[in-house]
């Protein structure tokens, strides 16, 4: 059964209380050996353990020490104790003998740091526990008070450094997992000149979260015609992310097939079902063509949300007919072709759903209406300043709420010529 010792520097048997140790300086002043964590002593010899308990008594720890004869009992301490933890370890125990033990304690509580008390004759032991995953050891006919608070502190610092080194790892590896999504997810659109400008943003909704399946795409074809896509796949996370990588490719080798508008749509929901790992997953999809001459565009939408036509400094909302999301009836879906006119100069903006799904009170979103607003009062900014104008007031009016509830792409699409320079 474990036992905790606290109280004076008077010396107690190993089955009473070990002494507090307090540390302190004259003038109350804190020392610097002082070590904010719980000393756990797991050892079966009663010996040993009194003289573990002198050691510490004597050293400049301010410390409890908790006392263990069994792993087992060990184990059941450092999974209920949520503060730093010092294992002092014998490797010959009742339940357990050698390296197992240093093993059972890293995977039951891995933010444990652990000392292995030797014998004189076990040094290489020692060795190998550092290596299985303990920061230091010890041999126990050569203890003494200053050694072992010395190996108390730095093995609760190697640990705090393993820590912030691990963090720092998985940080880094989310990053490059970021770099690759965006790459698959925001490519450099393929346009042959300059006579067709294609301005995006995109926007993280949750922070160091990893991209969702926010997706875009803009092509232009040999015969000059230019053809774009924005796209949305529900959920969120690295597997949405993949999905909408996957459609994106698929989308751009239809185009450069010269495969249909509506059986592009067709064939994403075709890749969308066989690529989903659940079968509630589905994806918005807005498909665009733009013919050569600038006069008008062909849309196909797929439950996606409508777009901005900017005609001057005039801002318009435009929900063409569309068919259901992919994937929600697979094989079932009725998409259409509607075909919108632009005037010269005409530009349209697309966009996932959560640049305006974003809260603005406890009770109340930006919407479709919102967003139509914010548009208009910035309606005389050119592409870029534009879009992220629409995207920093968006998060600026959810940021008392929560912010930006989802992914935010934003997609500014326009001729550089009017129809008679072309």
């Amino acid at each position: 059964m474990a036992e905790t010792r606290t109280g004076s520097h008077a010396r107690h048997p190993v089955s009473a209380v070990l002494p507090a140790q307090t540390g302190a300086q004259p003038g109350g002043r804190a020392s610097v050996w002082d070590v904010n964590a719980a000393i756990l002593l797991v050892e079966d010899d009663a010996g040993d353990a009194l003289l573990v308990e002198e050691m510490l008594a004597d050293g400049e720890l301010d410390s409890a020490l908790t006392w263990c004869k069994t792993l087992t009992e060990a184990l059941t301490f450092l999974r209920a104790h949520r503060t730093p933890v010092c294992v002092l370890l014998d490797l010959h125990l009742p339940d357990v003998h050698g390296l197992s033990a240093v093993t059972q304690i890293v995977e039951t509580t891995p933010d444990a740091a652990i000392v292995v008390l030797t014998g004189l004759a076990e040094a290489e032991a020692g060795l190998d526990a550092v290596a299985t995953g303990a920061q230091d050891y010890l041999v126990k006919g050569r203890l003494d008070p200053q050694a072992l608070s010395r190996a108390v502190r730095y093995a609760l610092q190697r640990k705090q450094v393993e820590r912030a080194a691990a963090a720092l790892r998985a940080n880094q590896q989310m990053a490059q997992e970021n770099a690759r999504l965006e790459r698959g997810l925001l490519p450099v659109p393929l346009l042959n000149d300059d006579g067709f400008e294609a301005v995006a943003r995109y926007e993280p909704g949750r922070a160091h979260g990893l991209l969702s399946g926010d997706f875009y795409d803009v092509v232009q074809t040999s015969d000059g015609t230019v053809h774009a896509v924005i796209g949305d796949v529900s959920g969120h996370g690295a597997a949405e992310a993949a999905l909408g990588v996957c459609l994106r490719v698929a989308w751009r080798t239809a185009v450069l097939c010269r495969t249909d508008q509506l059986e592009q749509i067709a064939l994403l929901e075709e890749i969308l079902v066989a690529e989903r790992s659940d079968p509630h997953v589905f994806a918005t999809v807005t498909s665009l063509v733009f013919p050569p001459g600038g006069d008008h565009v062909r849309i196909v939408r797929a439950g996606h949300p409508g777009l901005l036509l900017r005609q001057g400094t005039d801002v318009e909302w435009v929900e063409p007919e569309g068919g259901i999301a992919l994937g929600l009836l697979p094989g079932h879906g009725q998409w259409i072709t509607t075909d919108l006119m632009l005037g010269p100069g005409a530009r349209l903006v697309l966009f996932s759903d959560g640049l305006f799904e974003g809260r603005t009170g406890p009770d109340t979103r930006l919407g479709e209406d919102g967003l139509l607003a914010m548009a208009r009062s910035r309606a005389t900014l050119p592409a870029r300043p534009f879009i992220d104008a629409l995207v920093d007031g968006a998060a600026d009016a959810a940021a008392p709420h929560g912010g930006l509830a989802d992914d935010v792409a934003v997609l500014h699409l326009a001729w550089n010529r009017t129809p008679h320079d072309q």
